[in-house]
C-alpha cells in the first residue's frame, strides 16, 4: 500500500534499530528454523494496517492467522492490559484471580456450557479435551477394565502440534517425522455421515473431534446434517462430540460461535486465536456431565487463565459479543464474497470462493504462493491453506468496506502473477 495513512513519511527506524536484512539474518542464526517466513520485519500495527521497519504499510488480512480480530492496538483492549499489568499479572492457579473467573462465568453464560478449564493456546486445549474425553470414559465405565480410548478425527484436520492435538490432524507432513503419535486416531472423510457413523464404534470411541469450518484444512464447512449425524451417533455410542473452534469461533463467522448456525451442540469445545485479542490463551468449553468426571489434580498448568489475559480477553468478549458487532462481521462476509466473486471469479485459475463471514477462502487450480507473494509485494497480507491452492482471507473483524475493497481490488491485480509463475 502506498504510505498515504497517518504514518506517511515517517520514518519508523530508529537510532539503534537493525535494518530488515539485519534482522532476518539475526533469526537465522539464534532461531530453530521451524518458520519459513515472509521476508518482512513487522514493527507497528493500527487498526487493520501493519507497518514495517521502513514504514511500509499493509493491509491486514491474516490477523496474526484470525487472531487480532479487534485490529492492533484496540484503546479498550490496551487500557485493559495496561490496567492489569499494573495491578497483577500472574498468581498460578494455586489461588483464586478475579479475571479468571469472571470470564469463566462469562462464557458459561453465552455457550452451552457449564464449565471451562483454562489453557495457554489451541493445541493445549485439544490436548485437554483428549485428556478429559478418556477420563470420562473411565469415570463412567469404572467397572470396565478397557474403556473407549480412541478418536475419530476428518480428512484435511487440523488440530494443533503437540503429540496428542497432532494424531489427530489428518496432514502426513506434520505427523510423520515425530511418529509413533497417540494411537488409537481413525480418520474420516469430513461431511462423510455414512462413514463416520459406522466409524463410532460403543466401547471404542472416546470422542469424535470436528472443525465446524476447517481454517487450515481450507476453508470448508460443515452441513447441519453432517454435525447432526455426529451428534446422534455420538450418543448412540457412549462418545462425546468436541467442536475445534480454534480458528472458526468467536465472531469470525458472524456467529458468536461457529457452530450455532447448525444448532447442534457439543459436549466440548476447544477456544483460542482471538480470545485475549493477541495474549496466549485457550480454554476448553465443557459440560457439567463431562466436567463431573475430572478432579482436583487431572489436569493443570502454571500459566492457564491469568490475571492479564483473562483481563485483555473480557475486553476482547465485551465488543465482539455486542449483536451489532456480530451482525457487522455477517454483513462484511457476505460483502467480501461479493466483490472477490466480481473481481477474481472471471479468472480461470480461480474455482470457487467459499466462506462464512470473515472467514473466506479462495480455491485455484494452482499454487497460492506466486499471488500471495505479489499481493504481498503490493502491500496487502494473506495466507495460504488445504494443499497450498487456496488463499486464506481471515482479516480483524472490524475491517471496514473500504478496507475489503482495497483487499480485492489488490488480489484482482496480482493475479497475474498466477500465469507468470506457471511459464517460468
Amino acid at each position: 500500500m502506498s504510505g498515504d495513512g497517518p504514518t506517511a513519511g515517517v520514518n519508523f527506524r530508529e537510532a539503534g534499530d537493525e535494518g530488515e536484512q539485519e534482522v532476518m539474518e539475526t533469526e537465522r542464526n539464534v532461531l530453530v528454523g521451524t518458520y519459513a517466513r515472509a521476508p518482512v520485519v513487522i514493527k507497528s500495527g493500527k487498526g487493520c494496517k501493519l507497518y514495517d521497519v521502513d514504514g511500509k504499510e499493509y493491509l491486514d488480512m491474516t490477523a496474526g492467522i484470525a487472531v487480532n480480530s479487534l485490529g492492533h492496538g484496540d484503546p479498550d483492549w490496551v487500557n485493559a492490559v495496561v490496567e492489569q499489568a499494573s495491578t497483577l499479572t500472574h498468581v498460578s492457579n494455586v489461588y483464586y484471580s478475579i479475571p479468571q473467573v469472571t470470564l469463566a462465568k462469562r462464557l458459561v453464560e453465552c455457550s452451552f456450557a457449564d464449565r471451562v478449564f483454562f489453557t495457554n493456546s489451541g493445541t493445549e486445549a485439544n490436548e485437554a479435551a483428549i485428556k478429559f474425553a478418556r477420563k470420562f470414559q473411565r469415570f463412567l465405565h469404572a467397572d470396565k477394565k478397557l474403556p473407549a480410548t480412541e478418536f475419530i478425527a476428518f480428512t484435511n484436520s487440523f488440530h494443533g502440534r503437540t503429540m496428542g492435538a497432532l494424531a489427530l490432524t489428518s496432514k502426513k507432513q506434520y505427523r510423520s517425522p515425530f511418529e509413533p503419535v497417540m494411537p488409537g486416531v481413525m480418520f474420516v472423510e469430513y461431511g462423510n455421515s455414512e462413514e463416520a457413523i459406522k466409524a463410532i464404534q460403543p466401547g471404542k470411541t472416546a470422542a469424535v473431534f470436528v472443525e465446524p469450518i476447517q481454517g487450515e484444512g481450507g476453508i470448508y464447512s460443515a452441513a447441519k446434517d453432517f454435525l447432526q449425524a455426529l451428534r446422534t451417533a455420538c450418543d448412540n455410542a457412549g462418545a462425546l462430540l468436541v467442536y475445534d473452534e480454534v480458528q472458526c469461533g468467536l465472531g469470525r463467522t458472524g456467529h458468536l460461535w461457529a457452530h450455532e448456525a447448525f444448532d447442534v451442540a457439543p459436549d466440548m469445545m476447544t477456544l483460542a486465536k482471538p480470545l485475549a485479542g493477541g495474549l496466549p490463551i485457550g480454554v476448553v468449553l465443557t459440560t457439567e456431565r463431562v466436567a463431573a468426571a475430572i478432579g482436583s489434580g487431572d489436569h493443570g498448568s502454571t500459566f492457564a487463565g491469568g490475571p492479564l489475559v483473562c483481563h485483555a480477553a473480557l475486553a476482547v468478549l465485551d465488543k465482539i459479543q455486542n449483536p451489532i458487532f456480530l451482525a457487522s462481521v455477517t454483513r462484511k462476509g457476505l460483502y467480501l464474497k461479493d466483490l472477490l466473486l466480481e473481481k477474481l471469479g472471471g479468472n480461470p485459475h480461480v474455482k470457487e470462493v467459499r466462506g462464512f463471514g470473515l472467514i473466506v477462502g479462495i480455491e485455484l487450480d494452482v499454487q497460492a504462493s506466486p499471488l500471495v507473494n505479489a499481493c504481498r509485494d503490493a502491500g496487502l497480507l494473506v495466507l495460504t491453506a488445504g494443499k497450498g491452492n487456496v488463499v486464506r482471507l481471515v482479516p480483524p473483524l472490524i475491517i471496514s468496506e473500504t478496507e475489503l475493497e482495497q483487499a480485492a481490488e489488490v488480489l484482482s491485480a496480482c493475479l497475474p502473477a498466477l500465469d507468470a509463475n506457471a511459464s517460468s
